[in-house]
């Protein structure tokens, strides 16, 4: 069993079927499965995007400029973060919201030691406004967050059961990775995370699992150290 986790979930994944917004059964159903690897003793981070709400990158944002583009996503996974507090908080599991954008009034500063300490100390951390500066994507954020308070693993969920050889929604016969490295991700251009995120998982030897966050059981599975998903190392 993993002692201390980084989980990234994207903004997508609250919006349920609806694609945009919070789905309030959709963040229950998450927060039921993190309060149970919880009660299990498991330290949990949680870095969330933005994209149920706005992204930087995207088609309703390409008239602006980029750095202000990419605020707005950053204030959007600041909405998601507060969501996900309430949940867990209504299931009286303790949970603090910081955030790489100085906003006192919602939520705390991010201070790597003072994280460190409330995950120690048993609370579920959220990571919100990504890094807290533009060009730089919520699965770097991610990858920055869980080598910062040394986490054992960081953990993408996703809709998809792992790391695929191509899209497996638009190919079919895509053939699914048990096991691979992120070098062989870079050499063949594959779309798990961005670059950057990839680059600095492999320079400081982070392992990454990649697996499917809608199958119910799937967060306890993988923290549990069952084979779920694709295994991403160094």
């Amino acid at each position: 069993m993993y002692k201390r986790i980084v989980l990234k979930i994207s903004g997508e994944a609250l919006a349920g079927d609806r694609g945009y917004g919070i789905d309030a059964t959709k963040v229950s159903e998450i927060t039921g499965e993190l309060a149970e690897i919880h009660a299990l003793g498991v330290e949990i981070g949680l870095v969330v995007g933005g994209g149920n709400f706005f992204r930087g990158v995207e088609e309703q944002a390409k008239e602006m400029d980029r750095v202000s583009a990419d605020n707005m996503g950053m204030l959007s996974t600041v909405i998601n973060a507060i969501a996900l507090q309430d949940a867990l908080e209504q299931r009286e599991v303790q949970c603090r919201v910081m955030t790489a954008v100085f906003m006192n009034q919602i939520a705390e500063p991010y201070i790597r030691r003072r994280a460190v300490r409330h995950l120690e100390k048993g609370r579920v951390v959220i990571f919100a406004a990504g890094t807290g500066n533009p060009f730089f994507s919520t699965d770097t954020a991610a990858s920055l967050r869980a080598m910062e308070i040394k986490a054992d693993v960081l953990l993408k969920g996703t809709k998809v059961e792992g790391v695929y050889n191509a899209d497996p929604v638009v190919v079919k016969d895509a053939v699914k990775y048990d096991r691979i490295t992120y070098m062989q991700i870079l050499q063949q251009g594959l779309k798990v995370m961005d670059l950057t995120a990839v680059s600095m998982c492999k320079d400081n030897n982070l392992p990454m699992i990649v697996f499917n966050m809608n199958q119910r059981g799937n967060i306890r599975r993988v923290v549990l150290g069952e084979k779920v998903g694709s295994l991403v190392t160094a």
